[in-house]
């Protein structure tokens, strides 16, 4: 199979019917800002029953994700995107979204921009399938305490939180390539879970 195949040039043909380019009924879990891939292609690996979708907006970055795409990793979409888009590529399908250091975009006027604002949780309304679950892993102090005020604003509750991941109980943790190298520093990894039943 060509690696190519995993690369979807046309997102937006498929919203609302996800399940029929993977053939099959299973959970859609999409991470927006995939990078270099090295998450999102671990987690397909593992979970043959999941379907995954990695986002990313790079064009140099997604070519380096296509080429460590294993051939025969069927349950795994790449789409280069800008987020701001999202909704109009998925439509009540998805699961889980996993958000893994986003751009923490520092400056107060440009917070709006962050992945966790309200107008993107906003946007994420209308992708989930039934319950919200958004998975955010960072090493941004400032963009997580952000993080958890805007998502419990909108009604997320935080069901699992850790300010220091890699020194915790948590076992198996599938990194990034950014984690590996922020770890490899000793800067502490930031994560929470937060579900929205609404």
């Amino acid at each position: 199979m060509d690696k190519a195949t995993n690369l979807i040039l046309n997102p937006k043909e498929y919203k609302g019917k996800w399940n029929t380019l993977f053939n099959n009924d299973n959970p859609i879990y999409i991470e927006i800002g995939m990078g270099k891939g090295d998450f999102i292609i671990e987690h397909a690996k593992r979970y043959k029953d999941i379907n995954f979708i990695g986002i990313e907006k790079f064009d140099s970055v997604i070519v380096r994700a296509i080429e460590k795409v294993p051939e025969d990793l069927n349950n795994l979409k790449l789409i280069r995107m800008d987020a701001k888009e999202i909704d109009e590529v998925f439509d009540k399908e998805i699961d889980r979204i996993f958000l893994n250091f986003s751009d923490p975009w520092p400056k107060k006027r440009h917070h709006d921009r962050r992945l966790t604002s309200h107008l993107f949780l906003k946007r994420y309304d209308n992708l989930f399938k039934k319950e919200k679950e958004i998975i955010q892993k960072t090493d941004n102090r400032d963009l997580f305490e952000y993080s958890v005020i805007s998502l419990t604003t909108y009604g997320y509750k935080i069901e699992d939180i850790s300010l220091d991941l890699h020194n915790s109980d948590y076992e198996d943790i599938i990194t990034t390539e950014y984690e590996k190298r922020f770890v490899a520093l000793g800067n502490n990894i930031y994560y929470l879970v937060a579900k929205n039943s609404d």
